[in-house]
């Protein structure tokens, strides 16, 4: 507890103090945000913001887990899920600043990438994490069996499901930092229960890497926050979901999380129906997708938007810690 508390400290001190100069230097290098056009029309204002802020979380995320961790399996596991999205993201984002458009890595490469990195994490989640294919069944004592090639299915669906989610969710300024680190608070709590319970230092030490992320999104929002002097882009989107989906794999809430993050299933679901409604009746059922779009078309105030969001977040942030709490 106390280390978790200790890299989270670190991650946001060192995001504060170094984010003024790191600011200035993705300025200095025309690092800047381009706004796609059909988006909102006042987003327009933000063209030209740094991005690639990720890269400022990262580092933080880093060097407080060297500090802290113990570097045990399941968290080098986890940071690789986090590193290796992150990694996508920015090459996502070095080709929008390269092209100046917003259109970066096409999506049937980043899903190519992202199934790559899956296999891989799922691979030492098998055989080196001490796991094995199953997952546990919400409200019940059963684990549910999947299967060799069901588990690596599962791996991808949720690492490559999350990280993009994340990133849709990443439309509003601090909305998926702040989200994210309140996802992170519920899958510390349960690390922390399953250590506890399993006198398992290496699932406690989950919660260093959530305390690391966690830490370093909330320093990230001094700067994020609205009005934003820097965006996270893709290198940070991709990589707080591929850090939220690896903490639920390697503690077995994979089914949990669908509700600890439901604000991101929801975000991507509001994108899915749209894309299905038009496609086969040619109506829209929002304003605009992803779901936060659908609000500032109906003049809701960016703030407003938001602190609704958070709220909604931390809603299902703790009904799905509830989820985790009966099943346990």
């Amino acid at each position: 507890m106390l280390r978790a508390m200790g890299a989270s400290v670190t991650a946001m001190v060192l995001v504060l103090v170094i984010g003024p100069a790191f600011i200035r230097w993705l300025r200095g290098n025309e690092f800047g945000q381009n706004i796609r056009e059909e988006g909102p029309e006042r987003h327009q204002s933000k063209a030209g913001t740094p991005t690639m802020g990720g890269l400022l979380i990262w580092f933080a995320v880093l060097v407080a887990y060297v500090i802290y961790s113990r570097f045990s399996v399941a968290s080098v596991t986890v940071l690789i899920a986090t590193l290796g999205n992150a990694s996508i993201g920015f090459v996502d984002d070095w080709m929008k600043i390269v092209r100046r458009r917003s259109l970066g890595l096409s999506a049937r490469y980043k899903l190519l990438l992202q199934l790559a990195l899956a296999l891989f994490v799922g691979f030492i989640v098998l055989h080196f994490a001490g796991l094995d294919t199953s997952i546990d069944v919400p409200f019940t004592d059963a684990r549910f069996d999947l299967g060799t090639v069901g588990f690596y299915v599962v791996v991808f669906l949720w690492l490559a499901g999350f990280s993009n989610a994340v990133n849709l969710t990443d439309g509003l300024d601090g909305l998926a930092a702040g989200a994210s680190a309140i996802v992170l608070v519920a899958l510390a709590g349960v690390a922390f229960i399953i250590g506890r319970n399993a006198n398992d230092p290496g699932v406690t030490d989950l919660m260093v890497v959530a305390g690391c992320v966690g830490g370093a999104c909330l320093g990230f929002l001094w700067y994020n926050s609205f009005p934003a002097d820097v965006f996270m882009g893709d290198t940070g989107a991709l990589g707080l979901g591929g850090a939220i989906a690896g903490m639920a794999i390697l503690t077995r809430t994979e089914l949990a999380l669908l509700v600890m993050g439901g604000l991101f299933v929801v975000e991507a679901a509001s994108v899915a129906l749209q894309v299905a409604s038009y496609k086969t009746t040619r109506r829209r059922i929002f304003l605009m997708a992803p779901l936060h779009h659908h609000f500032e078309l109906k003049a809701w105030s960016e703030t407003k938007i938001i602190v609704r969001f958070w709220i909604v977040a931390a809603i299902f942030a703790g009904a799905g810690f509830v989820v985790y709490y009966a099943t346990f």
